[in-house]
């Protein structure tokens, strides 16, 4: 039985009674409440461990890194320390001119520049260790089996497959996890672009170095050496950019469309193409050199060309969507009424860029920059939705874009309407009849008729056929007024215009005395 008694044991001073429930009231919740707070807060939000974007960039910079340095130990134990310095230095050389043309091909909405390192060190450190170890192992497993041809099938059909998933892979990744910046054809083809080249870029230095080594070995000399480097670097640096862009064509065409069967098939589609076009590369070297010229000409040049052509077709789709997408936004007020027709054509913006960089420094020409970049990143997302492709963060997206060009705009006006109003009357010359300038539609007059004895009318003439410099009705005096969305633009400013340079008047002929009368001389009468 239990006793309601102190424990003896313990003294009286240490018992102290449990707050009652009573003693720490809920405070009631206020619509505006006023906190009292310390100084230092003594909780903070706990994340998990890859939500933090510093951790996930050094964890990508480190593994990136390690596989770079993977791969340069593995090339230097296959090609020598001598080896691999002669390749890197030769194998370096195209890789400006290939980088640079397909950031030519990007400069209509440019990607951030984080993005294409990344796509350069995938293909040339994470891409290339992978394929090493991978395509080493099944050549050697189809080799030990005793499979005819295995060196040839491990080129043909190993490489390929190996080569194309892992390059893919990054055009995956920036698929899924950078989507706002990947919209259609050309992103996927300028990713694609960057990654093959970086993977190319390190397997050139293992071939190169690998005839280093063996042209010492064999006492050829440079000669295998310069063979490869004609073959790889001079004949075919676009090659695996060629294969890659494939699969680049395959993402693009998924990130355009809404249909869920075609963005799994598309890019499968380009993958599988990308493979074949990558072996037949390959397997025409087992057919010797006249069939690799046969293959090279008949088959790689003419589908490099289209390649091309669908390339620069897919960057004037977005010149075009963009000149489609902003009359909405010029006729809101929010962008100047020239803007759709500057941003639609690549000439009139880099007149825009070097005008603002003469006119307003370096200052203002980073300004232009920003705002043709913002306004143009405004009509993708425009068009974007149009297509369904965004969802209920279309309107926060939409304003701020809106912020950032609104900010800009009193600074980049003066320019935009300058090559504006240029672009416009390039687009729609003045009438030129072949007797002056006469009304829009109305066929011009002849010469008046000379009256008899007179001399041809001085430059102030203005008879039919023939407005004075300030007459109001002449092409060019002023341009006409805002169309509709989508089917251009006026100039920004009104106002009587200087005439066309070429405006024929009669020549005047100079003025003629009149002849003194004729008197006959006198005869003497008779």
């Amino acid at each position: 039985m239990s006793s309601t008694q102190p424990d003896p044991s313990v003294p009286a001073d240490d018992i102290s009674p449990a707050p009652a429930a009573d003693s720490y009231p809920v405070p009631q919740a206020d619509p505006s409440p006023d906190f009292s707070l310390p100084h230092r807060f003594r909780y903070r939000p706990r994340r998990g461990l890859f939500e933090s974007k510093a951790l996930r960039l050094t964890a990508l910079t480190v593994v990136l890194l390690l596989c770079g340095a993977g791969i340069l130990w593995k090339v230097e134990g296959q090609t020598g320390g001598s080896g691999l310095v002669i390749g890197m230095c030769l194998a370096v050389l195209p890789v400006p001119l290939v980088l640079a043309a397909f950031y030519w091909l990007d400069r209509v909405e440019p990607k951030p520049l984080r993005n294409l390192l990344f796509c350069f060190g995938w293909g040339s450190c994470a891409a290339t260790l992978v394929a090493i170890f991978a395509n080493t192992w099944a050549t050697d497993l189809l080799i030990s089996h005793q499979i005819t041809g295995g060196q040839t099938l491990g080129a043909s059909l190993v490489a390929p497959l190996v080569e194309e998933s892992v390059k893919g892979s990054a055009i995956l990744l920036m698929f899924l996890f950078r989507r706002k910046d990947f919209s259609g054809i050309v992103d996927g083809v300028v990713y694609a672009g960057f990654t093959a080249t970086g993977f190319a870029f390190t397997e050139n230095i293992l071939y190169l170095g690998r005839s280093v080594l063996d042209g010492r070995n064999d006492g050829l000399g440079l000669e295998e050496t310069v063979v490869t480097f004609i073959a790889r670097e001079v004949m075919s640096p676009f090659a695996h950019p060629l294969f890659t862009s494939m699969t680049g064509v395959g993402f693009g065409i998924a990130a355009m469309t809404r249909k869920r069967w075609l963005k799994v098939l598309a890019p499968i589609g380009g993958w599988v193409v990308a493979m074949f076009m990558h072996g037949s590369w390959n397997g025409s070297s087992a057919l010797g050199s006249l069939g690799f010229i046969g293959v090279y000409f008949l088959f790689m040049v003419p589908v490099f060309g289209l390649m091309v052509w669908l390339a620069i077709w897919s960057r004037r789709s977005e010149l075009r969507t963009v000149g489609r997408q902003l009359p909405v936004y010029a006729s809101a007020g929010w962008v100047s009424a020239p803007v759709p027709l500057v941003l639609s054509s690549m000439r009139t913006r880099r007149q825009v860029l070097d005008l603002a960089r003469f006119t307003l420094g370096r200052d203002g020409g980073r300004t232009m920059r920003e705002y043709l970049g913002f306004a143009t990143s405004l009509a993708f997302l425009r068009q974007r939705a149009e297509r369904g492709l965004v969802g209920a963060e279309f309107p926060e997206r939409e304003q701020e874009l809106l912020h950032h060009l609104w900010e800009r705009r009193t600074a980049v006006a003066d320019v935009l309407a300058r090559v504006g109003a240029q672009e416009w009357q390039r687009l729609h010359p003045p009438v030129r009849p072949a007797y002056g300038y006469g009304y829009p539609g109305v066929p011009p007059q002849p010469y008046p008729p000379r009256p008899a004895g007179a001399g041809y009318p001085g430059p102030g003439y203005a008879g039919p056929g023939y407005p004075t410099a300030g007459y109001a009705g002449a092409p060019g005096a002023q341009l006409p007024a805002q169309p509709a969305p989508g089917s251009g633009y006026p100039p920004p400013h009104r106002g009587p215009q200087q005439p066309h340079p070429y405006q024929p008047h009669p020549h005047p002929q100079p003025a003629v005395a009149p002849p003194e009368p004729h008197h006959p001389p006198a005869h003497p009468s008779h």
